[in-house]
């Protein structure tokens, strides 16, 4: 008898990758499929850091690395939140991983208790609420439409705590929707966390470079707070360095010690290559950093003044990361032929399927009247993708 735990049976497969493979499934068919599903920079990792891993090679960074990391990549990292955020850490309270998925997984598990609800912004990345369940969790959706530019409210925040509230995940900018929390609206969040004192933040950061409207803004900046949130971090986006797998946690210490705790049974330290080419990256040259973010600026622009030029999407303007988030829910119900669009799944697998163009239906990110367009790509894609998209969804009546 074949039968997988019940903690695996609880989880749904990640809609995001399922789409990705999809799409490759179409294109080794020999179908021009242009993928805007996947969340990751299509720019190669900068030169500098790539020397730096070769280093680290000759020199033979080959052995096993301190579960939290190498001393001197946690010191880069207590100096670029220094520098860059103003905020004060030490070496103790950060903890490196395989990457910030394994960052905020790590949290979870170590803060989570079976029935701790913990409070998830809608639209979410896929995973958060899976990790929560992976915990025994009890995630607490909290929704914010395009309306309110997909971000939660103070009132909104403080309705949804209970008693059994543990966490609050907050991701800015953000993944599905590009919207990034002010400083003032952070200040009204954390004037309503202050009040509840076992309440812990987990502030996904890792879009924190890819911001179109100046700083980046951290929830850890108010003091009254800063000792309950583990802020997570990491090299993917910043850098075009996804496949490195290096990702951080910066956390109070008994938080770090737990995570620790938790890595040291079962992936210790990260790759020990990957942390040198991520020390690299923390204390070299960030123009390449400056240079990417100006590029995904000008397909922001590019990609939403088509996809407003597209009948029946409605489209707000993201301040940062490399998604579109379009509300398509006035095409629910109508047909091409026998094919009824019913959801944004069906949505998405008509734009595949007939307009050969991969994006994520709203569904799996907690917003069903939405639809994920990534616009890490070649502004020659962006143009050839809209123009499908456009074609496509006139065929619908």
């Amino acid at each position: 008898m074949n039968q997988l735990s019940d903690r695996l049976n609880r989880l749904s497969p990640s809609a995001t990758l399922a789409m990705s493979q999809k799409s490759s499934e179409l294109k080794a068919q020999g179908v021009d499929v242009i993928n805007l599903s996947v969340g990751e920079p299509d720019f190669n990792t900068p030169d500098h850091i790539k020397e730096a891993a070769i280093k680290a090679v000759e020199e033979n960074y080959s052995r096993y690395s301190p579960v939290p990391g190498y001393p001197a990549l946690k010191e880069a990292i207590v100096n670029k939140l220094k520098n860059e955020n103003n905020l004060d850490y030490t070496a103790s309270q950060i903890l490196c991983s395989n990457g910030a998925k394994q960052s905020v997984c790590n949290a979870i598990m170590a803060l989570v208790n079976q029935g701790d609800e913990v409070i998830i912004p809608a639209p979410y990345w896929v995973s958060y609420p899976q990790m929560v369940l992976l915990a025994n969790g009890t995630p607490v959706i909290v929704e914010a439409g395009i309306e309110q530019n997909f971000k939660i409210t103070p009132s909104q925040l403080e309705a949804a705590i209970t008693p059994n509230t543990k966490a609050l995940i907050l991701c800015s900018p953000s993944n599905p929707t590009g919207s990034v929390y002010s400083k003032e609206e952070l200040a009204g969040l954390a004037a309503v966390l202050s009040k509840h004192e076992r309440i812990i933040v987990i502030a996904d950061e890792i879009y924190e470079h890819i911001n179109y409207i100046g700083k980046h803004e951290s929830i850890a900046q108010f003091p009254e707070i800063k000792d309950r949130v583990v802020i997570v971090n990491g090299v993917s986006k910043a850098y075009a360095m996804t496949g490195w797998r290096i990702g951080f946690i910066a956390a109070p210490e008994w938080i770090v010690k737990g995570c620790n705790k938790l890595q040291g049974q079962y992936t210790s330290g990260p790759c020990s290559v990957s942390q040198k080419a991520a020390e690299a990256a923390y204390t070299g040259s960030q123009q390449c950093v400056e240079d990417m973010r100006v590029a995904f600026e000008r397909r922001k622009n590019l990609i939403v003044k088509l996809a407003k030029e597209i009948p029946g999407l409605e489209v707000n303007n993201p301040e940062g990361a490399f998604y579109l988030f379009p509300k398509c829910s006035s095409y629910f119900g109508k047909k091409d032929g026998d094919r009824v669009i019913n959801n944004s799944s069906d949505f998405a697998m008509y734009l595949l399927e007939v307009g050969h163009v991969a994006t994520v239906g709203g569904d799996a990110f907690g917003s069903p009247e939405c639809f994920r367009m990534s616009y890490a790509t070649s502004d020659e894609n962006i143009v050839e993708a809209m123009r499908r998209i456009k074609e496509t969804l006139a065929r619908l009546k």
